[in-house]
């Protein structure tokens, strides 16, 4: 079977050295790519910039802004039996990039953003054949902005996580999941390390793709 993961964070450039990111680790993403590896599945990781080694048999495509994510994930869905995106894709981009360095002044400095392309929602609108697997990490009201994202992004199962802790999410080694699915069910995935989430999640991935495609048949 083979497995589409995107992780990490995208850097959209303001300027050669400056960039607007977030604090994605890339963790969970490149553990759900490293437990589809192990159940001997086929697997390419496209990976925002982090710090981590590439799971040993993924196939890693590296990228760094969302244009350059979108274009490798649509690359990709070809021939996808599930594609899990995991990655924390910038919102906004700088509306304008200065090819030189902007110099520093002491003055109030305003910049202008512009929406980045929305890569879970393109992709999923179009007719499909792969399993779509999406992320929600959230701060506040987790269920009602998990269960709408769910519905909005056309997901066949969204995978949801409180990143207004300090001790779970983004740039911790632990990870606490809230799975929500089309029929209303939830459930949920104690907090444990995000390898051992990995693993779990996989499992529910793979049932809910098989229930999937027994209705359809």
């Amino acid at each position: 079977m083979k497995f589409v993961v995107t992780a990490g964070p995208t850097r959209e450039p303001l300027d050669p050295v400056r960039y607007l990111s977030n604090r994605s680790s890339g963790k969970m993403g490149y553990a759900i790519a490293a437990a589809a590896l192990e159940e001997h599945h086929a697997v390419t990781l496209i990976s925002g910039p982090v710090v981590l080694a590439a799971p040993s048999g993924a196939e890693t495509i590296r990228v760094t802004t969302g244009d350059e994510m979108f274009d490798a994930v649509a690359a990709q869905l070809d021939g996808c039996d599930i594609f899990v995106m995991c990655a924390a894709v910038c919102d906004y981009r700088p509306a304008r990039y200065t090819p030189q360095k902007m110099k520093t002044q002491r003055l109030p400095f305003s910049l202008t953003l512009v929406p980045t392309r929305d890569i879970l929602a393109s992709l999923t609108s179009a007719q499909r054949s792969c399993f779509i697997v999406g992320f929600a990490a959230e701060t506040q009201e987790l269920e009602a902005n998990a269960a709408r994202k769910l519905r909005e992004k056309n997901c066949d199962l969204l995978v949801a996580n409180d990143v207004s802790r300090a001790d779970v999410g983004m740039d911790s080694d632990d990870n606490e999941l809230l799975i929500f699915f089309p029929n209303g069910e939830r459930r949920k995935l104690p907090r444990a390390k995000k390898t051992e989430l990995a693993r779990a999640l996989l499992k529910i991935i793979l049932d809910a793709r098989e229930k999937c495609l027994t209705k359809k048949s």
